[in-house]
């Protein structure tokens, strides 16, 4: 059984923290449960951050760019924080460009782009 990522709640923004490295299924259990509380919740951002991850894969990659489609759909913005310099350097040589999706340095510059983009009204 793979493990659940949890998520907490802080105002109306979701943070989802990543400890351990991603299974494959525990990263579509996240994706699930992610949009399962952002309409139970009714949030409006939603801030993941992978700041433990040592290593990204391409599948990885991949679902953070459709967890950031699935919140903007649920009319929620996303903003990854916390990713290391070798985590994107393999981004980029994978090819993977995480449209759609804003990041930040960390958990606090991430809730600052949050509260920005909400004050000026843009999705």
């Amino acid at each position: 059984m793979s493990e659940r990522i949890p998520i907490l709640r802080i105002g109306d923004t979701l943070i989802v923290s990543v400890q351990f490295d991603l299974e494959d299924q525990t990263v579509l259990n996240l994706q699930e449960d992610l949009a399962d509380q952002i309409v139970a919740r009714s949030a409006t951002g939603v801030i993941i951050d992978i700041g433990a991850l040592e290593i990204v894969d391409s599948f990885v990659g991949r679902m953070l760019a459709t967890m950031a489609s699935i919140s903007r759909v649920l009319d929620a913005r996303t903003v990854v924080v916390g990713m290391r310099p070798a985590v994107a350097i393999t981004l980029v040589e994978l090819g993977l460009s995480l449209g759609g999706v804003s990041t930040a340095l960390d958990l606090e510059k991430g809730l600052a782009k949050l509260n920005r983009t909400a004050s000026s009204g843009l999705q």
